[in-house]
């Protein structure tokens, strides 16, 4: 499935179906809502719903990447149920950049509600499109590709757009002209005068001029509030980029985010002035390179990029490989080179490995030991705690005291952050001459309202609540136990229990079985006995050097024995895996 993506207009006219006498009428009691459906008690999941009587319009509609307590999530997604029954007036969804913590939601709800205009740029909607292309029988998207010398007129709602800073290009903040005032939504950003990599210029001399535009509102990402000064230069991060390349004697291995194409531009700016080679490893990351490559936002000489199976043909000193898995993923190409799973590479005494990416909150325990691992392969690991080789792509304290100072709003609401960096935030807003009474720190789905009177947070809330993605469907927790019970009910369930060497791995004694409900195991011996050999071969020890990771186990045997069964008797029990380290 293709989606076609609309080319940029200078200026989108509300569509036809919408009421202009409507949109006009501003009366003493219409009110102005502000609603954010997630981001604000976690760092993830965004999306913020404004309503004005009868005309909607959402920013961002992300995912959130499940903590090491949510075994069997893949990722979590907005509530949408206050929108139930609004779909006909959602005037269009607007996108600030392609990570998928903003888009990562789409392919989920949009269709829920009524497949609105979605708006962003060429490269986060060439992103959008081509995961829509994963999901069989996913909606065909209404893509409306803007720059930021665009307008757009949503129902009563004008959206105008300024460039920021972030480590993807083509990031955009917001300015939503309402009935009240002007509404400003920052989408990710830093502040990087020196600018190089992917990035997008920040347009400082057009957010300097919101000053005289008496903002109303400015919603502004507080991911790294709690972190004081500047954001680290990305040009310190080139040059310390370019010494590594530059002195490594063997391979050089660099783990990043898939989406992290500022990141990716400089890595490969730094390969070609060294003279070296890059392969790129990951499905996600190769994807994003070629429809970045494309549309001319990343910069690759002929020659520069080669193929895995081309790799002999050069000294390993010439060798770049980069690769997702700087947050220890499971299935990640860096977690698999570890484990001597991927089929063509190993890691090599004297390899360079660089995690070029600062640790998710949740990650840090399967980071640890995947840093371990390549340890004990004899590699040397440099990460961004030992060595500048991370800029985040967040704004500082300073930074973001700069943007409130050169913005001035009335009201300032900060976004995107666990609750502690909204307050923060709130903090240096207040320092920086923002009345506390005018600071809204909110709870997801917590409603602010503006009228002809002013602002204020109310203490209405909408449901903002977890909606888990568990690879067969979308359902809240309540619904994921109910499918669990029928799953138990129609097939039943067989639990694996498997007695490992903590230090390595390796099975110590034959797994154990225990069915309820499947099959009754005095009458299935043969089935038995072989899934027995099935759980001994997934936990062979390929590598003694490596200790166990037990969630990375328990997935593993989930999922094959999962399809084992299936394959055997065409029944899907419930596979509950129990790892036993001495």
């Amino acid at each position: 499935m293709m989606t076609k993506i609309k080319k940029k207009t200078r200026y989108h006219k509300t569509p036809r179906h919408l009421s202009k006498d409507n949109a006009s009428k501003t009366t003493k009691d219409s009110k102005l809502k502000i609603i954010i459906l997630g981001g604000n008690e976690e760092v993830g999941r965004n999306m913020t719903v404004l309503e004005y009587e009868n005309d909607i319009i959402i920013v961002d509609m992300g995912l959130q990447f499940p903590e090491e307590d949510m075994p069997g999530i893949d990722y979590i997604i907005p509530n949408t149920e206050y929108l139930k029954g609004k779909e006909k007036n959602i005037r269009g969804v607007f996108i600030t950049h392609g990570h998928y913590d903003h888009i990562g939601a789409v392919p989920h709800l949009i269709p829920k509600l009524g497949n609105p205009t979605i708006y962003s740029s060429d490269l986060t909607l060439a992103i959008i499109a081509k995961r829509q292309e994963d999901f069989k029988n996913g909606t065909k998207l209404n893509l409306q590709s803007v720059t930021t010398d665009d307008e757009i007129k949503a129902g009563i709602f004008k959206i105008r757009f300024f460039g920021v800073n972030h480590n993807i290009p083509t990031s955009m903040g917001l300015i939503i002209e309402t009935p009240f005032g002007f509404i400003v939504h920052t989408g990710d950003f830093k502040i990087n005068l020196d600018r190089t990599g992917g990035d997008t210029p920040a347009e400082i001399a057009k957010i300097a001029q919101l000053n005289s535009k008496k903002v109303l509102a400015l919603m502004a990402d507080s991911t790294n509030a709690s972190q004081s000064g500047h954001q680290l230069s990305e040009m310190e991060i080139q040059h310390n980029l370019d010494d590594i390349i530059r002195n490594a004697s063997s391979r050089v291995i660099m783990a990043t985010f898939a989406s992290l194409l500022g990141r990716i531009q400089q890595i490969i700016w730094s390969a070609e002035k060294m003279g070296k080679k890059v392969i790129i490893e990951g499905y996600s990351m190769k994807t994003n390179v070629e429809i970045a490559q494309a549309l001319g936002y990343l910069k690759i000489k002929k020659g520069t990029l080669i193929s895995l199976n081309d790799v002999s043909n050069y000294p390993k000193n010439k060798i770049i490989i980069l690769c997702t898995g700087a947050q220890g993923e499971d299935r990640a190409v860096l977690m698999r080179i570890a484990n001597r799973e991927h089929k063509n590479l190993k890691v090599e005494p004297g390899d360079t490995i660089v995690f070029s990416s600062s640790v998710v909150p949740g990650n840090e325990r399967s980071v640890q030991r995947l840093k371990d691992s390549l340890y004990r392969e004899g590699a040397e690991v440099i990460h961004y705690q030992m060595m500048d080789v991370h800029a985040g792509g967040h704004a500082r304290a300073e930074d973001l005291k700069l943007l409130i100072n050169l913005i001035r709003p009335e009201y300032f609401i900060p976004i995107e952050g666990n609750h502690s960096f909204l307050r923060h935030h709130a903090k240096i807003a207040q320092d920086a001459g923002i009345n506390p009474l005018k600071t809204f720190v909110t709870d997801n789905g917590q409603i602010v309202e503006f009228s002809k009177r002013g602002g204020r947070l109310t203490d209405k809330k909408v449901p903002a609540d977890y909606i888990f993605i568990d690879g067969l469907g979308v359902g809240d927790v309540s619904n994921i136990v109910l499918r669990d019970r029928q799953m138990m009910a129609a097939d039943g369930m067989i639990v694996v229990i498997a007695t490992v060497d903590g230090r390595t791995g390796k099975l110590v004694h034959n797994p154990d079985l225990i069915s309820r409900g499947f099959i009754y195991m005095k009458e299935s011996k043969q089935l038995v006995e072989d899934t027995r050999n099935k759980v001994k071969s997934l936990l062979k020890d390929y590598n003694p050097k490596v200790s166990a990771n037990e969630m990375y186990l328990k997935d593993k045997i989930r999922n094959e024995i999962g399809k084992f069964l299936f394959q055997r008797t065409e029944r899907r029990p419930m596979v509950l895996p129990v790892i036993i380290e001495v």
